[in-house]
């Protein structure tokens, strides 16, 4: 299926206006994290207690708020729970900052909830049906192993490109997802949201499409270098790129279809996870034509003006 025929864009013309985009995204997220909100971590990682409350009617948040409030509790955060098909359910997880639940016992930040609740509902209106801590410790380990992760899945997928194309190759589209994930954080934080277990698996869902993404964009540039190899490389990467727009568009955009609607009908429980993909997915799509394909060419461009081959090496045959 094609939705664009023989399409001719000249997408490293613009390369200058897609470097501007990056960097005034890439900037704004890292002055936020630097200044502003710095790294909203939630309370998997950064210690504290959430406390999963139950109302016998649809509880009001900002009467919740209110009542914390009243109570002397400080920088608490409220999520509604939704049920599996999607409808606001009479829950809500109630989070709390580490200091209040270190203070002098493991069930100081429940005694905490449960005497704000009290004063302003009746006994029989509520029931904390769970209570779940994670010490300091605890989330320290969370927050090494979530970076672990991430740079475990860029270092192996740069293996990968090494081995199946060439280390540009790699370079490139690890350059790509880097950027990807950078403006992914920058996103939280400039929207102060909290980053938590379930935000990590979105971000590394997303390194993977991403990857998958320029990949294909790779590839294409791979064959037609094997049939093209006198035409200029920039003209080569535009045609790979406009070959594969059709692909691009219908995968990705059915894909950001799907998580839209989970981040707007999916409740607030999954909505740091959809979040993620949403902002991912759009930039992710974005800079395997904005990012990684320039960089090859940008690649050329220095090899050319210290004598060596014009030409971007072809990427190597698959072992088998």
């Amino acid at each position: 299926m094609e939705l664009f025929h023989n399409p001719n864009i000249d997408w490293l013309g613009k390369k200058w206006y897609f470097l501007g985009f990056s960097l005034v995204f890439s900037i704004a997220g890292i002055l936020s994290m630097a200044f502003w909100h710095h790294v909203p971590l939630g309370v998997d990682f950064k210690g504290g207690t959430q406390i999963r409350v139950d109302f016998t009617q649809m509880p009001n948040e900002e009467h919740v708020r209110h009542a914390m409030d009243q109570a002397g509790v400080r920088d608490f955060t409220i999520q509604r729970v939704s049920d599996p098909s999607g409808h606001a359910a009479n829950k809500v997880i109630i989070s709390l900052p580490e200091s209040t639940a270190t203070d002098t016992a493991h069930d100081a930040g429940r005694e905490a909830v449960e005497h704000a609740l009290s004063a302003n509902y009746h006994d029989s209106a509520f029931t904390i049906e769970q209570v779940q801590i994670v010490g300091p410790t605890a989330g320290k380990q969370l927050q090494e192993q979530a970076i672990e992760a991430t740079l475990y899945s860029l270092l192996g997928m740069l293996i990968y490109l090494w081995f199946r194309f060439e280390l540009i190759y790699g370079v490139a589209a690890v350059a790509a997802v880097f950027h990807d994930t950078l403006i992914t954080i920058g996103a939280f934080s400039l929207t102060n949201k909290e980053i938590t277990l379930t935000v990590i698996a979105a971000i590394l869902t997303l390194i993977g499409y991403s990857m998958n993404d320029t990949i294909v964009v790779f590839d294409r540039i791979r064959e037609n270098l094997a049939l093209s190899r006198r035409e200029p490389l920039g003209d080569l990467v535009n045609r790979s790129i406009n070959q594969t727009l059709s692909r691009t568009v219908i995968s990705s955009g059915l894909t950001f279809m799907t998580v839209l609607c989970l981040y707007l009908f999916g409740g607030e429980v999954l909505n740091g996870f959809s979040f993620a993909l949403v902002v991912g997915i759009l930039i992710g799509t974005y800079s395997s034509i904005a990012v990684a394909a320039p960089m090859l060419v940008a690649y050329q461009e220095w090899r050319a003006k210290r004598g060596k081959t014009a030409v971007l090496p072809a990427a190597k045959r698959a072992r088998t």
